[in-house]
């Protein structure tokens, strides 16, 4: 398993912090286990489903529209009603309008197929789930070559590494001090 902040190899599935940047990596090793999403985040989104969204509130709409303006008419013209039908299948006309204006106006839409993907799965990296930026994935190869490990001349310190850099020895101190006096 690698980091998704520094990809720094780590020892085991089980570490729960990056050994070089301290990230936090308990979710990392479950999200590796289950495939990519976590359990408890599918058991959350199956107890939020709604059936009041927009859609079926159009759906709604139009069975209504279906039993009231050619069930019920059609019922009772065969029984030998004679103004009743058109009554019904004038309350089924304008109830069906008041519905459909209702469900467009109030309702929310659905979520789509995918909407519901990414919020079982948030963010394709785990960093995103502790509300950080996400990184998509390992920083890019950098090549320096090895003359810039080196020491410069004079220096106490290695450039880029932190390494106390080595001291001249002393006869080669007095045979630069020599030189100057000549």
């Amino acid at each position: 398993m690698h980091c998704p902040r520094c990809g720094q190899q780590q020892i085991s599935d089980q570490t729960k912090f990056c050994s070089r940047c301290g990230f936090q990596l308990g979710i990392v090793g479950e999200l590796l286990q289950h495939g990519g999403y976590l359990p408890q985040l599918a058991e959350l989104q199956k107890g939020t489903t709604n059936i009041f969204t927009r859609k079926h509130g159009v759906i709604f709409s139009i069975l209504w529209l279906i039993f009231w303006m050619m069930l019920i008419p059609a019922f009772f013209s065969a029984l030998g009603a004679n103004r009743i039908p058109g009554a019904l299948a004038a309350f089924g006309f304008f109830s069906t309008l008041i519905f459909l204006i209702i469900s467009l106006a109030l309702l929310k839409r659905a979520p789509k197929a995918h909407e519901l993907q990414q919020q079982q799965m948030p963010g394709s990296s785990p960093a995103s789930l502790y509300g950080q930026n996400a990184m998509r994935a390992l920083p890019p190869q950098q090549t320096q070559p090895a003359s810039t490990y080196m020491p410069p001349e004079g220096a106490w310190r290695v450039p880029d590494t932190g390494d106390l850099a080595r001291p001249g020895s002393v006869t080669e101190g007095t045979t630069k001090l020599l030189k100057n006096d000549e």
